[in-house]
């Protein structure tokens, strides 16, 4: 994670001044990935698989963890391995314990964070809709 306070990148326009970016690299350059950009991210070890909303798949050299620190609130770690952005949750399938994402993929809750999820989720549909 990057945060670019003076540096105006291309293409790229920033609602607030310290917008935070995710850096990454692929085919020789460097793509920088906003927040919103991002459906949801899934850790395998000091890798981590970034999915976005244009539906492409990018592999960082990062834990999860370190990824999850500086993003914002919007961003809910749901598993040891996954980490999805609430805004592109569709549908919660309790049976499965699975999150439908707005991209087609499903992805786990654990039994643990099963509860708090559906706290989370909940909220947000009352915040939503209200």
């Amino acid at each position: 994670m990057k945060t670019f306070t003076s540096v105006p990148l291309p293409g790229i326009t920033a609602s607030n001044s310290g917008a935070t970016y995710v850096s990454v690299q692929s085919m020789g350059r460097t793509i920088f990935l906003s927040p919103d950009m991002i459906t949801f991210m899934e850790g395998e070890g000091n890798y981590t698989y970034i999915y976005t909303t244009s539906g492409k798949k990018y592999l960082v050299s990062k834990t999860l963890k370190s990824l999850a620190m500086n993003l914002d609130s919007d961003f809910v770690r749901v598993h040891k391995s996954y980490l999805v952005n609430t805004k592109y949750v569709v549908e919660r399938i309790e049976e499965e314990r699975t999150l439908k994402m707005s991209c087609g993929k499903e992805v786990s809750i654990s039994r643990r964070k099963m509860k708090e999820i559906t706290g989370i989720l909940d909220h947000a549909d009352i915040s939503a809709t209200a």
